[in-house]
């Protein structure tokens, strides 16, 4: 006979009807917590939340299941939810351990997670990348760019300066400024080719009748600030070939030029008549009914790198020494409102700031004087070496990543000097050089790679010599760098300006001709094994 439905257990076909209980089952104590009763309370849910950890969920036990089912009466695979890609999950139940560790577990679990991101990853600072400086080759065919010159008797001219656009900078397109000694200035598509590729279309601009000794992009790459022998600077727009401001104030050639990364109206310029000028180009005045603007200095440091004169009791001197030349301008990103200058004279860097320089409309007969340092080095870098006098700084080049607060100053004693910022002390244990790297001439420049580990020099050797240096690695080891560089070596005559774009590094030499260095491993391995073959198409580091 069959059970009445009355008598039937209703424990039985409860998970099969869609009848509710008429009284609530019976649970048997848990053994674990799947919550932790603290995190019920608000403030610990806000923590919660606030977390950007990834969460745990439990995973039970096989033998918990099993112990489970056979007290409900039901399968494991109620029970069971796991996922088979989650695999970091905690396991709870008699066999697992305890969901609450020891007092001795957690303070080990605590004190892991309480280290620097160091202990967690591993650290790669003390590798040298000196193997894949190595690997930098550079195509003769694809990868040489010539700059002809405007004359119709001579065929190529000398690059003075070079820079790449910020967009290259960034992984974009590569698009590379080079100036000459006749005032023109060429901008080449760089971006990597095959050999039988003909090389893209270039721009071909004539700011100056004059040498140009520094370009730069501004941070739209719309325009360049390009400083000449005539005795001014000037902005051109890239894509009209339209000069726009015409910048004079200075009384001799301009050595360089640089823009304000913070303001695009701002930039600097330095000059052989030892004098900084701030340009402001809101303030320029149209000449006539030409696009041409016509601006004059907002700001001056006269004598900016000379050493102030003791007064005396006898007659002044007569005939004095001109003031030492500014060789190179930075803004650095750790000073926000200043600018980094270097002489011609010494290794002494100085910073200035630019809110507190006076206006340069003085009255007759004043005589201007140039404004309080704010900060300056406390030492002469180039006169540690056994030098008898102090060398001048031909380049300035900030670091970046790895690097940052660092600034790196090529010295006419030939050694690269290494400054701390914001004091602009060197480091006297960190100097880079090499037997081959001369650097006698203002031409030859420094550049930083994007990444903030390499850097690049030029050298006045007139077997066409390039250097790069593996600065981060050092860094990190905080012991003196090695002497020894990678030498990139295929071009005749001094190397002087370089730059580097993300994946490329742009050398000029005085045989009129710009080379692209690219990090190629196959390739420079089949350059070794065979360099005879391959010294006809390829040029490679040492």
């Amino acid at each position: 006979m069959l059970p009445s439905p009355s008598s039937s257990p209703a424990h039985v076909l409860e998970h099969i009807t869609n009848v509710p209980p008429r009284k609530p089952l019976r649970q048997a104590p848990l053994k674990f917590f799947p919550t932790p009763p603290n995190e019920k309370k608000p403030k610990r849910q806000a923590q919660l939340l606030a977390s950007d950890s990834p969460r745990k969920r439990i995973k039970l036990s096989q033998e918990y299941i099993a112990s489970e089912s056979d007290e409900y009466g039901s399968s494991s695979d109620e029970y069971l939810e796991e996922d088979s890609e989650d695999e970091d999950v905690f396991f709870a139940g008699p066999s697992a351990r305890p969901a609450q560790p020891t007092h001795r577990a957690n303070h080990r679990v605590t004190s892991m997670y309480n280290r620097p991101a160091s202990f967690l990853v591993p650290s790669f600072g003390q590798l040298s990348t000196r193997p894949l400086l190595q690997s930098f080759v550079s195509s003769s065919k694809a990868d040489v760019f010539k700059c002809e010159s405007i004359q119709p008797d001579r065929y190529l001219t000398p690059p003075y300066a070079c820079s790449y656009s910020h967009g290259a900078k960034q992984g974009q397109k590569s698009h590379l400024a080079v100036a000459n000694e006749e005032g023109t200035v060429h901008i080449f598509d760089t971006s990597k080719r095959r050999d039988w590729d003909p090389e893209p279309q270039r721009s071909t601009l004539q700011p100056h009748q004059n040498g140009v000794f520094e370009v730069k992009w501004d941070e739209t790459d719309s325009r360049i600030a390009t400083c000449s022998g005539d005795k001014s600077a000037r902005i051109t727009d890239v894509k009209t070939g339209t000069i726009t401001h015409a910048l004079q104030g200075h009384s001799s050639t301009i050595k360089c030029v640089t823009w304000d990364p913070n303001h695009q109206k701002l930039l600097a310029t330095g000059s052989r008549d030892g004098t900084i000028c701030l340009w402001d180009l809101r303030t320029s005045e149209r000449h006539g009914d030409s696009e041409l603007h016509l601006a004059q200095p907002v700001r001056m440091i006269h004598g900016a790198h000379q050493e102030p004169q003791l007064k005396g009791k006898g007659r002044a001197r007569k005939g004095l020494s001109a003031p030492p030349g500014i060789t190179s301008l930075l803004y650095p990103d750790a000073l926000t409102y200043g600018l980094v200058s270097s002489g011609s004279a010494d290794g002494i860097l100085k910073y200035w700031d630019l809110r507190c320089l006076e206006s340069t409309k003085k009255s007759r007969g004043a005589k201007p004087k140039p404004p309080p340092v704010l900060l300056s080095s406390p030492i002469d870098p180039t006169t540690l070496q056994g030098s008898r006098r102090a060398r001048g700084i031909l380049s300035l080049a900030a670091g970046s990543g790895p690097t940052a607060g660092l600034i790196f100053g090529l010295g006419a004693d030939s050694n690269i000097h290494c400054y701390s910022l914001p004091s602009l002390e060197p480091q006297t244990s960190r100097q880079y050089s090499h037997p081959n790297l001369k650097a006698s001439s203002f031409y030859v420049t420094l550049s930083v790679s994007t990444c903030g580990r390499w850097l690049a020099s030029g050298g006045t050797s007139t077997d066409g010599r390039a250097f790069l240096f593996d600065v981060e690695a050092s860094r990190s080891s905080g012991n003196s760098p090695s002497p020894t560089a990678v030498q990139l070596s295929s071009q005749r005559g001094e190397i002087g300006a370089v730059d580097w774009a993300q994946d490329a590094l742009a050398t000029c030499a005085d045989d009129g001709t710009v080379r692209i260095w690219r990090p190629d491993v196959e390739v420079y391995r089949g350059c070794v094994e065979m360099p005879e073959k391959k010294r006809w198409d390829w040029a490679w580091g040492s």
